[in-house]
């Protein structure tokens, strides 16, 4: 049976020091390492620990923007050698540079050292500043990830993505198997069972990394859903694989990739029966 373990870094940041995000970043990839993960997933935008306020008051975009860092910069750079030192995938979250105004992004790295996908955030927060002043995503990339438990095709959804249906079947449909979700947000139980239907109703592994409950409005309890996982048969099929709890930690998931795929040929959910020709409605600006 073929096992890949994604370690979810439910770590706190130190606010806006992104040297000491990059430290304490590190440390905990070399632990997920230790503990034998494929993946390690950090919360979203690690490298400024997503706070984008001062005193309580959003900062204006100007001050956004002198955080922001590039994609082939020192803090991301830094993890593509860490990735290949360690022989372990990282998903890194930044504040990325871009022209009009940063994005909020992931970099995927596979054991190689290689940034393989950046996904940046399609559905940004357009209710609260100053996120919604950051330039927004416009696609949801698939890709193929080297892993020590082989190639695994993995998409990301960040935080506020996983809201939307229409996120996660996209990615499905673009041949997911694993959708990867840094988040920022208390992660209470509607949140919870929303990303619980994702998973089902996709056929796909879902993995996510929230802060601690350390951390200004987060709660930690990040978690993996796994769609196949089946338990008693009195019981039935519950598809959670782990939920945290609100302390800092670094939670492992495991997923089973054989039955993963097994479970995807045989059963009658994701893209196998949809009609999209009576879905024009949710298209329609």
């Amino acid at each position: 049976m073929t096992t890949l373990t994604v370690a979810l870094l439910q770590i706190e940041a130190a606010g806006q020091d992104q040297e000491e995000n990059l430290r304490r970043g590190e440390q905990a990839c070399r632990e997920a390492a230790a503990l034998g993960a494929d993946i390690a997933l950090f919360p979203e935008m690690w490298n400024v620990g997503y706070t984008l306020e001062v005193d309580g008051e959003p900062e204006d975009l100007e001050a956004v923007r002198a955080r922001a860092v590039s994609r082939d910069g020192p803090f991301v750079t830094h993890f593509r050698s860490l990735a290949a030192e360690l022989d372990l995938a990282i998903a890194v979250t930044y504040l990325e540079e871009w022209p009009r105004a940063p994005r909020n992004s992931v970099a995927l790295i596979d054991r190689r050292g290689e940034t393989v996908l950046t996904y940046a955030k399609v559905h940004t927060c357009a209710f609260d500043e100053p996120e919604a002043s950051l330039t927004a995503g416009d696609d949801f990339p698939v890709v193929a990830l080297d892993t020590g438990a082989g190639p695994v095709h993995v998409g990301a959804m960040i935080c506020f993505d996983r809201e939307f249906p229409e996120t996660a079947r996209i990615l499905a449909l673009s041949g997911a198997e694993l959708i990867l979700v840094p988040n920022a947000c208390p992660m209470e139980e509607n949140r919870t069972g929303q990303l619980r239907a994702r998973a089902f109703e996709n056929m796909v592994a879902i993995a996510l990394a929230n802060y601690p409950a350390s951390h200004p409005d987060c709660d930690g309890h990040s978690v993996a859903f796994h769609p196949c996982t089946h338990t008693d048969e009195a019981v039935g099929r519950d598809t959670l694989v782990v939920r945290a709890d609100g302390r800092e930690q670094i939670a492992l998931a495991r997923f089973a990739l054989d039955e993963l795929r097994e479970w995807r040929e045989r059963e009658v959910w994701g893209g196998k029966y949809r009609r999209p020709h009576l879905y024009g409605r949710l298209v329609e600006e």
